[in-house]
Order: structure tokens, then C-alpha cells, then sequence
């Protein structure tokens, strides 16, 4: 059999449906956030990046680069091994100290990624905890989603961001049934914010477990930068919230926080915790660093959200459309995914401006889209020339203006 035709076959349908990823070569210039080399064909040239998750530019902040520079030369490159097996350096549990302290938890445990967090968290409570329900928020990340059905716990999909439902699905079970609601803060294709005070209340009310991904909020909501959790003053009511470190901390990793007793169940049964080589020090070093400025300062915040609202402004004042909502992330809405392609590749190559296509099946058919994530780096001119690029290519591609 000629497996390699039957992958050709299928890749070929996915090039024809416009949704076939093409991945950008960037080289990350330190110090010059946002600004990156575009490697093509053996040309390189600069382009503004304005789809990074590195969301305050903290992997370019010189007090996270002397970090993890140090910890490099006083540990080395690696690990050494998985945490149970000579893996645990003295960096990764100064690290969870930190995250548990930022989360006003009694611990935190560490993942080689938010991916990996989500998928080996979920996956062992659902399947660890006999009779489980999970009620999954409908727009929950693939990672939740992948580890809900890798623990083969009863599932329960409510309408995304409807407490009605929600409550409805849970008056519905058993009262003896354990439950777990599993759902996010911020969501990072339509940049939406989930009414977590209702969610809480109605989950307390049903004696339900709440499972809280704060992935594309950490460092970025809150006095302390501890997510819309912190912002709302809910922490302490939220069984298990779940981070990155490689967003708004601009490193790399994942994490959970929780009780002593839930991370260390965690701990000892998630294979995906047990069986993986744990993080560098290097980056534990760097991610504490950066957790430790955020908790403090405010300028990075402050800045970002200055410049997405300028952006907003402007987009608004040349009628292109975009999503409105309460974060930092703005979603330029094309709603064809050849087209949104094709305005990608323009910007890359006529414009020099880097932001990826979002397509089927990150997004439904029909909300193809360029996702927009201002920085407290990126100038008023970036903002001006971003709006004046799209502007003229709104034109060329005779694409619908928003009405005022």
C-alpha cells in the first residue's frame, strides 16, 4: 500500500480548502521585540510580528534573559531526567513556590507545557475519580478536550459561557455524582471572558469541582497578574487553576495550582507528569523571574492595554471588522479562509507585517480570521502602519467594511 499517496491525497484537499498551515520562519532578535528576520527562500529580511502569545514581550525583558543566562552556567543546559528520577531541581520547586503564592494556593506542580498540563490534569482527575461527570465549557481548548477524552469520564458539553445551561446540566445529575466544571478565563480565539463569579456560584451550589484554565490571562488580569481569577477576587474559590509560562511569562512550560493534596495526586498518578523529562532550571529560573516582575509591576499591563485600545480605535475608524470583547486579544474577522490566506501572505510580503491566518479547525467555517495581540512594544507607528496595510488591502480584495 502507498501510504505516502494516501497522505499526499488528504494534504492536497486540506491546500484546496484554504486551511493548510504554512509556518513562518522567524529568528527572534533580542532586544528588538517585535520586530523579527523572516527567513523565504533564502532571503531574510525584518517583519513586525503581531500574532505572538509572548503577550508583554517578557522573553526579551533583560531580567529574565540574566536569569536564565545564569542559571545555565551554574546548572547547565538539561534537567538530568524525569522529576521522579534524579529530574527535581532545587529552580523547579522555587518555581512552584512562586506560581502557588501567585494563585494564593497551598502548591503548584510543574508540566513541560500548558498543552501537556491540561491534557495530564484532566485526564487524571476524570479518570482517577470514580463515576466522574466533566462538564466542559463548548469552547474549551483542545488541550482540555483531549484530555477529558483520554480519561473516558462521562462528558457533559454546556453552551459556552451560559451559566443557564451549565446549571441545568448539573441539576440533571446524580447528587452523589462527582463533578468536575472545567472551563477558561479568557478565550483565545474570540478573546471573550467567561462570567466566572456566576460559574463559581452555580458549581458551589451543585458541590462541583471548578477547573480553571487561565492560560491567556496569567501575568496579564489582576493587581499581581494571577488572571481574571485574581481581577475578580475568586481565587480561593476555584479548586484548580491552571497557567502557562509561555505566554505572558514568555518562557516556556505549564503548570496547576491547588491544594497540597490535589497536586500531589496529580503528581503521582498523571503519566504525563511521571514519564517526561522534567523543564531546564534554566527556564524555571527565567519563568520565576518574570512571574516575580509581574507580580509587582504594572507598566508592562498598563502599556499593553493602551495599545489595544489604540488599535481598536483605529480599526473602528477605517470600518475594519473586528470582534469586540474585554481582552487584549482582537480578531479581524475575513470570514473565508482563501481570502484570509491571501490577506496574510500580502501583509507578510508586500507590507512586512507577520500575523497568522486562524482557520478551520482552530476556528468554525465561516469565522475565518487574523488574530491581532498588541503589545506594550509595538509603537503608535506599528499601530498606524498595521491600520493603513489592512486599510489598503481591504480595498484590493474588495472585502466589506464594518458600519459604524
Amino acid at each position: 500500500m502507498d501510504f505516502d499517496a494516501i497522505f499526499e491525497d488528504q494534504l492536497t484537499k486540506l491546500k484546496d480548502e484554504g486551511n493548510y498551515r504554512y509556518f513562518a520562519e522567524l529568528e527572534r532578535k533580542c532586544g528588538k521585540f517585535p520586530s523579527a528576520a523572516n527567513h523565504n527562500d533564502g532571503e531574510v529580511r525584518d517583519v513586525t510580528v503581531w500574532c505572538s502569545n509572548d503577550y508583554l514581550g517578557m522573553g526579551q525583558h533583560p531580567k529574565v534573559i540574566e536569569a536564565m543566562c545564569e542559571a545555565v552556567k551554574r546548572t547547565g543546559t538539561g534537567a538530568g531526567g524525569t522529576r521522579n528520577i534524579s529530574g527535581t531541581n532545587h529552580d523547579h520547586l522555587l518555581l512552584e513556590r512562586e506560581l502557588a503564592d501567585l494563585h494564593g494556593k497551598e502548591n503548584a506542580l510543574l508540566f513541560t507545557s500548558g498543552y501537556v498540563s491540561n491534557w495530564a490534569a484532566l485526564s487524571t482527575l476524570g479518570s482517577r475519580i470514580e463515576n466522574c461527570v466533566i462538564l466542559s465549557d463548548s469552547g474549551n481548548h483542545a488541550s482540555m478536550i483531549e484530555g477529558i477524552r483520554h480519561s473516558r469520564a462521562d462528558k457533559v458539553l454546556w453552551k459556552h459561557n451560559d451559566v443557564a445551561d451549565l446549571e441545568a446540566k448539573l441539576a440533571a445529575l446524580p447528587a452523589d455524582v462527582p463533578k468536575i466544571v472545567a472551563f477558561e478565563s479568557v478565550y483565545s480565539m474570540d478573546g471573550d471572558i467567561c462570567p466566572m463569579r456566576e460559574i463559581v456560584e452555580v458549581a458551589e451550589k451543585y458541590r462541583a469541582m471548578t477547573y480553571l484554565d487561565e492560560v491567556h490571562a496569567v501575568g496579564l488580569y489582576g493587581p499581581r497578574g494571577g488572571g481574571i481569577s485574581e481581577r475578580e477576587g475568586l481565587a480561593d474559590r476555584i479548586t484548580l487553576i491552571e497557567g502557562t509560562l509561555g505566554k505572558a511569562y514568555g518562557v516556556v512550560g505549564g503548570y496547576i495550582t491547588g491544594s497540597a493534596a490535589l497536586c500531589d495526586f496529580i503528581r503521582s498518578f498523571a503519566s504525563g507528569f511521571i514519564f517526561t523529562t522534567a523543564l531546564p532550571p534554566a527556564v524555571a529560573a527565567a519563568a520565576r523571574t518574570s512571574i516575580a516582575h509581574l507580580k509587582v509591576s504594572q507598566f508592562e499591563r498598563a502599556k499593553q492595554r493602551q495599545q489595544v485600545a489604540k488599535l481598536r480605535a483605529r480599526l473602528d475608524a477605517a470600518g475594519i471588522p473586528h470582534m469586540h470583547n474585554e481582552s487584549h486579544i482582537i480578531p479581524v474577522m475575513v470570514k473565508d479562509p482563501v481570502k484570509c490566506r491571501m490577506l496574510s501572505d500580502y501583509l507578510m510580503n508586500e507590507w512586512g507585517i507577520y500575523v497568522q491566518p486562524i482557520n478551520y479547525p482552530t476556528v468554525p467555517k465561516g469565522s475565518e480570521r487574523l488574530r491581532f495581540t498588541p503589545s506594550p512594544l509595538h509603537t503608535d507607528a506599528d499601530i498606524d502602519y498595521l491600520v493603513e496595510a489592512l486599510s489598503e488591502l481591504w480595498n484590493q480584495c474588495a472585502i466589506a467594511r464594518a458600519v459604524a
